[in-house]
């Protein structure tokens, strides 16, 4: 099974992303966002944790992607993995974010914003599909 896939777009940056679990998906989510920023290999030097509470999945990865986009504009951090993703009842999630400086590596796309625009997570046995469009 692969992590994500990008999908076709118009202007902006769609993309699937696959997990056995909610947290992998979440993940793959994630690496699928950094991949739109650089094709460079990012070293995990730098850790940033994070705590969201919502009331609903879909708030739920928006705002962890937004929590990315957050240090990637404020800090200018680059992800490389993401540990010890943890999602109870739902609704809230805490997880570790490691990277780099991202003025280490070459930046091809600068993300403005994340999108409820065409988003769904589908879960099933075995297998949690994530779709997110990336405004560019």
């Amino acid at each position: 099974m692969k992590n994500y896939e990008f999908l076709e777009h118009t202007a902006d940056e769609k993309f699937r992303a696959y997990g056995k679990t909610l947290e992998e998906a979440f993940i793959n989510a994630a690496l699928a966002t950094a991949k739109i920023m650089t094709d460079d290999k990012v070293k995990p030097t730098i850790e940033k944790k994070i705590e969201i509470k919502v009331n609903t999945k879909e708030k739920l990865l928006y705002q962890f992607l937004e929590e990315l986009l957050f240090y990637v504009d404020t800090e200018g951090f680059i992800l490389s993995e993401v540990k010890d993703l943890e999602i109870k009842d739902n609704f809230t999630l805490t997880a570790t974010f490691l990277g780099d400086s991202a003025e280490d590596y070459e930046i091809k796309a600068h993300i403005k914003a994340i999108t409820y625009n065409d988003m769904f997570i589908k879960e099933e046995e075995n297998l949690v599909t994530i779709q997110v469009v990336h405004d560019l």
